[in-house]
C-alpha cells in the first residue's frame, strides 16, 4: 500500500472516532489499530497528535467554509445574517465538523488579530468586506474588524450556551439565535433596516 492511502485511511479512521466520541476518543493507538497498522507505523504519517488535530481541524474549515461559498446575497447586512444562519446551521447539523474547526486546540489554528488582520481566514475576510461595506461612515464608528468579532462571539457563544443545555429547546435557541444575530448587525449598520 502507498504513504499516501495509508495517510488517507488513517485520517479516515481519526475522523470516524472524532465523529463518534469527540476529541476524547481520539488516540493514536486506536487509529492504527483501525487501519491495521502498528502504533509506531502511524508516525510515520503524522508526526504526533497535534499534527492530526491540525488535520482534522483543516477538514472542519473545508466543510465551514464550502457552505460560507454558497451564500448569494449582495446586500451587507443580509450577507452577514446569512453567515449567521450558516454558521447555525453547520453547528446544529454537523456538530463534529464544528468542534473540529472551532473549538479543537490545535497548534495550527488561526489566532486573533494577527491572522485575522492579515487575511488567513477567507471566512472573516469576505465578513469584513461586507461589514466595511455595511458600517457606519463615521471614523468613530467600530472597524469592520470589530463588527466581525462581536458577530463571530456572539454567534459562537450563542451555539456554546445550547450545547451546554441553556436552553429549554431547539426551537428556543433558533429564535433567540436568529434575532440576537439581527440586533448585533443592525447596532452596527447606518440604516437599519427591518
Amino acid at each position: 500500500m502507498n504513504t499516501e492511502s495509508t495517510k488517507t485511511r488513517l485520517f479516515q479512521a481519526a475522523r470516524a472516532l472524532f465523529d463518534e466520541e469527540g476529541e476524547a476518543g481520539l488516540s493514536m493507538r486506536r487509529i492504527a489499530a483501525a487501519v491495521g497498522i502498528t502504533p509506531m507505523a502511524i508516525y510515520k504519517h503524522y508526526a504526533d497528535k497535534d499534527a492530526l488535530l491540525n488535520a482534522l481541524m483543516l477538514d472542519g474549515f473545508v466543510a465551514w467554509e464550502a457552505r460560507v461559498a454558497r451564500i448569494a446575497a449582495s446586500d451587507p447586512a443580509a450577507w452577514l445574517r446569512a453567515l449567521g444562519a450558516a454558521f447555525l446551521d453547520f453547528a446544529l447539523t454537523e456538530p463534529r465538523r464544528y468542534e473540529a474547526a472551532f473549538l479543537l486546540r490545535a497548534s495550527q489554528a488561526r489566532q486573533y488579530p494577527h491572522d485575522f488582520a492579515e487575511g488567513r481566514s477567507p471566512v472573516v475576510r469576505l465578513a469584513r468586506e461586507h461589514a466595511q461595506r455595511m458600517r457606519a461612515p463615521d471614523p468613530h464608528a467600530p472597524s469592520a474588524g470589530d463588527i466581525v468579532l462581536a458577530l463571530s462571539a456572539l454567534c459562537q457563544g450563542l451555539v456554546g450556551m445550547y450545547r451546554a443545555g441553556r436552553f429549554v429547546s431547539e426551537d428556543e435557541f433558533r429564535a433567540a439565535y436568529v434575532r440576537a444575530v439581527d440586533h448585533c448587525i443592525l447596532s452596527y449598520s447606518p440604516e437599519p433596516t427591518p
